[in-house]
């Protein structure tokens, strides 16, 4: 089934003469990028050469995504914009709220009725405002979204940082918080900071145990978790050609680890064979009318250097597979240098838990990879030393897979099929351990590592790497081992080379799938009602934010002075929180627990100036909100890394946290604050974060004349009389100054 034809259609019979225009506007050869964007250019914009980094434009994308977290915040928002229906192609997809525990069928079972109240809502509200709604266990968004929506050349916004998988079928597809996707929804233009471009030129092959996932673990420890920042990654070369559709969705999804805007390739042969095989034979004739208009223009990719703001280059042919970690994605180690990292770092060798899937590495190629390995082993009697489990990305991928005898192979080698949803990836994992306190280790074929991202222990030691080289370890039951080197001992005695992964990237047969979760939309949406009970702990309506004032702001209490990593899990932890995504002021009391206090090392421990006691991050701050005063949190550099999640904004914003002020800003996160009607500031000059001591009262001067490019001045009044007066940075453009004052973007749309 196609969804969307008729959209496509029409995008696809624009954009040859646009993408005309704007080659003889520009004067030059355009990347695949500037195609795509500029063809999605919103209609009160000029069509003129935009500076990328800098200028601020509107595009109209060409549908939304929200996964069953965001959504719900999401939703809520769009329920005050008084639209009838959205305005675009627009779905949901239940699979952030599964608890992994048990397995499959228990866990979804549990989780149905766990989370009535919340699927309920997210169902009606869908129904009545023409959206298309994905049960729990119909899989991960990401998957679901390739399987299903994802094409060519189209642009999309999703609230979800790895959206971007979704380029893997050469869409822009770029991660945003629920306002963003209310915009939209309500047929308002979105905005975006135009910009810059990396372009990634693959040569060779990839072959042995390296794999798609390796290219992106490889790229992530050139450019680091903020390199992508602001910045779109093309890649493009006959490397490029070899890699299948999934493999390509892999690299592109995890491009979010690195901060990129989102990931992309050219419409090849591999993308048109993927859509066929998903039933998407009428769209691939569509893509192939116009093939030559979803890719980059030839001299481009001839001469990158020239077109892109920094190229990088990666031989496929000698690339390594690779493990990255712990605690943070961009930590890469080529497998033949990984054990010694372990010895020299004192990371625990012994591996308790290996966990293949997710959004990421989810694919059919992906699981008949990591089969290979596990039959393999069953058939030279290897069995599993670590915990194993596997995730299916869809129900699609899990009914087809089971049809063709792979799930077998890790059943007979000790793993267990968890339910098609996020699960441990984000933190929904009631991990079996009988001893938290010990330094552990686990590896995962996830994207995100982070410090308690998986199973919200501190001393887990996670580690990513591709499908199959987490079950390589996983049998191993040791980082230690290199599969490609080393051998193992079997049941008799006898020591066993594994042999290399062999993958089958389309199922011979088909995709099949008997229960797609697919819920259409009501035709009379007018005719749905939307229930939240008042007395709901998990959902609650929201209430209009405040207007600025119309004042400088002058007294703030420094509420906290974060230290190092900040991310949005910092910010707004997931795992057992999900379940208040729905309910601003019962998930505001995880607001920044996980940060690290400057002044005393600790987490969820911070001075109260009213009493000068130390107490969680959330109650003194819902003190100062009782006593009517505002409050500032000072942060490091790339602040707000990470999740799409817009509660790591609005629950500031709803406690009553005026401005967050910080070295750098991760993207997202930045737009989501403005979005709020937060301010959003950078120390012109980094060194005077150390100057903000732990007592201070803050004001920032300058918002009577608040304007774009124009510094505002922040003082410090010190505990003992003293003061300092540093300047500040913004990127505030009109527009976003106007979401300030009025309170919030949704403010303005209402009005």
């Amino acid at each position: 089934m196609t969804f969307d034809i008729d959209m496509i259609r029409k995008v696809y019979s624009g954009m040859p003469e646009k993408i005309e225009k704007v080659r003889k506007t520009l004067g030059r050869p355009l990347t695949l990028t500037e195609k795509i964007l500029y063809s999605h250019l919103d209609k009160t914009m000029q069509l003129t050469s935009y500076k990328r980094g800098s200028d601020y434009v509107d595009f109209q994308p060409d549908r939304v995504a929200m996964q069953d977290a965001t959504a719900q915040m999401g939703l809520l928002q769009f329920m005050q914009a008084g639209r009838p229906k959205v305005a675009v192609p627009s779905t949901v997809h239940c699979d952030h709220l599964i608890l992994a525990d048990a397995g499959a069928k228990k866990d979804l079972e549990t989780a149905v009725v766990k989370n009535k109240e919340v699927y309920d809502f997210l169902s009606s509200v869908s129904s009545k405002y023409g959206i298309g709604f994905w049960k729990p266990g119909a899989g991960i968004i990401h998957q679901v979204i390739l399987e299903n929506y994802a094409f060519p050349g189209g642009m999309m916004i999703g609230t979800d940082s790895h959206t971007p998988n979704a380029g893997g079928l050469g869409m822009v597809a770029i991660g945003v918080g629920g306002a963003d996707a209310c915009d939209v929804m309500a047929g308002l233009p979105w905005e975006l900071k135009f910009p810059q471009l990396i372009g990634v030129k693959l040569t060779g092959k990839l072959n042995g145990w390296a794999s798609a996932k390796d290219v992106i673990l490889k790229v992530a420890g050139i450019l680091t978790v903020k390199g992508g920042t602001d910045r779109i990654l093309e890649y493009f070369g006959p490397g490029a050609e070899t890699i299948s559709a999934t493999g390509k969705g892999t690299i592109c999804n995890m491009g979010a680890e690195i901060g990129a805007t989102t990931s992309i390739f050219s419409y090849d042969g591999k993308m048109g064979e993927y859509l066929a095989s998903t039933g998407r034979k009428e769209l691939a004739a569509e893509a192939d009318k116009i093939k030559e208009q979803l890719r980059g223009d030839k001299e481009v990719y001839e001469n990158p250097a020239k077109y892109f703001d920094q190229v990088i280059e990666i031989n496929l042919s000698e690339l390594e597979p690779h493990v990255n970690g712990p605690y943070t994605p961009d930590l890469a180690w080529p497998i033949s240098k990984f054990a010694q990292a372990i010895k020299d770092n004192g990371w625990p060798a012994e591996l308790e838990i290996a966990l293949i899937g997710s959004c990421t590495n989810s694919s059919y190629e992906d699981i008949s990879r990591a089969a290979s390995i596990a039959k393999f082993a069953a058939e030279h009697n290897l069995k599993a030393k670590s915990e194993y489990t596997i995730t299916p990305g869809s129900e699609q991928v899990r009914f087809t897979v089971e049809r063709d005898g792979y799930l077998q192979w890790f059943d007979r080698m000790g793993g267990v099929i968890l339910a098609n949803a996020c699960g441990p990836c984000i933190g929904q994992w009631a991990r079996h351990t009988k001893d938290p306190a010990k330094k552990n280790s686990i590896i995962t074929s996830f994207n995100r590592n982070f410090a308690k991202r998986n199973d919200g222990n501190p001393n887990t030691h996670a580690f990513v790497a591709s499908p199959e080289i987490v079950t390589a370890l996983a049998l191993a039951g040791s980082l230690t081992f290199n599969p490609l080197t080393d051998e193992l001992v079997n049941d008799k005695g006898e020591k066993v080379k594994l042999a290399e992964p062999i993958g089958i990237e389309l199922p011979s047969k088909g995709f099949e799938v008997k229960e797609s979760g697919y819920q259409e939309p009501a035709a009379n949406g007018s005719e749905v009602k939307v229930i939240v009970a008042p007395d709901s702990q998990r959902l609650q309506l929201l209430a209009p934010f405040a207007p600025w004032e119309g004042t400088d702001l002058k007294g703030l209490k420094l509420l906290i002075k974060a230290k190092g990593k900040c991310t949005t899990d910092h910010i707004s932890m997931a795992g057992p929180w999900l379940k208040f995504r729905g309910h601003l002021d019962n998930i505001s009391n995880n607001m920044l627990i996980g940060a690290i206090n400057f002044f005393n090392g600790k987490t969820d421990s911070v001075k109260n100036q009213l009493d000068g006691k130390y107490d969680s991050v959330p109650k003194v701050q819902r003190a100062y909100k009782a006593a009517h005063l505002g409050s500032i949190v000072v942060g490091d550099e790339n602040y707000g890394e990470g999740s799409s999640r817009e509660h790591a904004a609005m629950e500031p914003r709803f406690l009553g946290v005026r401005v967050i002020l910080v070295k750098s800003f991760a993207r997202i996160h930045e737009t989501n604050l403005k979005k709020q009607g937060m301010l959003a500031l950078t120390f012109a000059n980094k060194a005077d974060y150390d100057k903000v001591q732990e007592d201070d009262a803050i004001d920032v001067a300058g918002l009577t004349s608040f304007k774009p490019g124009v510094q505002l001045a922040v003082i410090l009044n010190h505990k003992d009389g003293s003061r300092d007066e540093i300047k500040v940075n913004h990127s505030y453009n009109e527009q976003q100054i106007k979401w300030f004052k009025v309170g919030g973007a949704l403010n303005l749309i209402r009005s």
